[in-house]
């Protein structure tokens, strides 16, 4: 019988989620909806040193905001929790005595400075078949003293014994078969009485299993375990349970070679980070996609391209569609460069496509901020509507439309050189009656009777309607005049045509 998909997201609560972690979490969610699956969150705590307040909370709203559901979790229960691993400690317990017994692991109890000692002593030391004859652990020590340091309360580790000289293989979804010597491994250390908690790699092993986790998609830095997790599993006799192995190729900076970074971000002004992040020990404030401006669908459909491609020319897909696409076959083996520019204009597509109603929604904050209130949604909504197309994030839609909302202060020197003479305010006033005398303001009736009487009155129309642009927006910048006037009130509109003739001096 085959298995249901259950694959797992687990992230250590020590700071805020990269946006590497998002995409592993969105192709574990992708396929999981794929094949009709669940998708567990686990929270991984076990290194308690290391823990920041507030990076849970964080983790479960950087996920919701991308549209990441979770079946499974600390916060949504479920059938195998706790999903937490610091509340999972008798299992854990329960798992390393197993291990103990079977002669699969054993006690170790060398001090760091002995651990200093034997790397000093001996040239790229490692903790293995070759060299744990000599330290002080259950394998050369008497079971009678090894009982007595334990009820004395000594601090020790339990390390997995590792037997040398084995081909290991490892079957990845993306790579292949990788074939890894087991002599080449540490006795990884699986459990530190000191705080009474597994490492990571024991602790992944008994959750996959108990979880049920059919498949492990997880960065390319963790293949370097895998051979040791297969190891792992052999050793509890869960070989016909292992799940499918997929690592995912590292996101690149942009520019140069290396793994992204948030000095990446900081340097070319791009977010790392899904969401903002206060530091609770630093303080220091990082830029979040949410906060910048970005729409979540956007980040999301970025992402799924950074790494694998649908096998077609489809860039633009929603989520559904990245779910009915998807396929580890069209993954690549090599790093993805973090095109940040195609992030910019994956979200100037959602923008230009999103219902002008939502990104006012979406607006509104950044009116907050700039203290702008005592627009209807109705007026905000038609604003965005004229300017989105010029902008690519939610903050730009400022820039491009500020003078919907605050009559200009300043006028731009270029275009008042350009386009006011000494003219231009005697034709303004004579506008502003003609804009006085029109009762149906919509924008092609508008347009009519102003285009008429300067035709009329042979007026140059480039320099007419420049010179009303200019009163009314503070530039030569904008939408189309007459549908600026047909959304302001008229009166808002002839106002900022007498501030200009009593402002602007040539």
């Amino acid at each position: 019988m085959e298995r249901k998909v259950r694959v797992r997201f687990a992230p250590s609560p020590t700071g805020p989620l990269h946006i590497g972690g998002v995409r592993t979490a969105l192709y574990n969610y992708i396929f999981a909806r794929q094949h009709g699956g669940d998708m567990i969150l686990r929270i991984e705590d076990t290194d308690s040193r290391r823990f920041v307040p507030g990076a849970e909370d964080y983790i479960n709203e950087s996920l919701a905001w991308l549209g990441i559901g979770i079946d499974e979790g600390v916060r949504e229960g479920g059938a195998y929790g706790p999903y937490k691993q610091s509340e999972r400690r008798d299992i854990y317990r329960e798992h390393v005595k197993m291990l103990l017994d079977a002669g699969k692991a054993y006690i170790a109890f060398d001090t760091p400075e002995e651990l200093e000692a034997a790397r000093a002593e001996t040239p790229n030391f490692q903790y293995d078949a070759s060299t744990r004859g000599r330290m002080n652990n259950s394998l050369t020590l008497p079971a009678e003293e090894v009982e007595r340091r334990i009820a004395a309360g000594d601090q020790y580790v339990v390390r997995f014994l590792i037997e040398p000289g084995r081909e290991v293989k490892v079957n990845d979804l993306i790579r292949g078969e990788v074939t890894i010597n087991s002599s080449i491994l540490d006795d990884k250390v699986l459990y530190k009485s000191a705080d009474d908690l597994p490492t990571y790699h024991l602790a992944n092993i008994v959750d996959d299993h108990l979880m049920e986790v059919s498949h492990v998609i997880r960065g390319e830095e963790w293949l370097p375990s895998a051979p040791l997790h297969v190891l792992l599993y052999e050793a509890f006799g869960w070989s016909d349970t292992m799940p499918q192995f997929v690592h995912l190729p590292l996101l690149l900076k942009p520019v140069g070679n290396g793994k992204l970074s948030k000095r990446d971000g900081d340097k070319l002004g791009f977010p790392v980070f899904p969401l903002e992040w206060h530091d609770p020990k630093s303080g220091e404030i990082s830029a979040g996609y949410r906060e910048n401006g970005y729409v979540p669908e956007a980040v999301v459909n970025f992402l799924a391209l950074l790494g694998w491609n649908p096998g077609d020319d489809s860039e633009v897909m929603s989520m559904q569609q990245l779910i009915d696409k998807f396929s580890f076959e069209h993954c690549s083996k090599s790093g993805a460069k973090f095109d940040y520019k195609k992030g910019l204009w994956f979200n100037h597509e959602y923008m230009i496509a999103m219902p002008d109603e939502e990104l006012a929604a979406l607006f509104m904050p950044v009116l907050e901020k700039k203290g702008v209130t005592g627009f209807t949604p109705e007026y905000v909504a038609k604003a965005v509507g004229m300017v989105k197309g010029r902008a690519n994030l939610v903050g730009d839609l400022w820039e491009q439309g500020d003078f919907f909302f605050k009559a200009p202060e300043t006028y731009a020197e270029k275009d008042v050189r350009k386009r006011w003479s000494e003219d231009t305010p005697r034709i303004m006033e004579e506008l502003i009656g003609v804009l006085d005398g029109i009762e149906d303001m919509t924008s092609a009736n508008a347009e009519k009777i102003v285009l008429g009487w300067i035709e009329e009155n042979g007026y140059h129309l480039g320099n007419v309607m420049n010179a009303f642009r200019l009163a009314v927006v503070g530039a030569c910048r904008g939408p189309h005049m007459f549908d600026i006037t047909e959304l302001m009130p008229k009166q808002e509109v002839t106002d900022r045509i007498r501030r200009a003739i009593a402002t602007i001096n040539r």
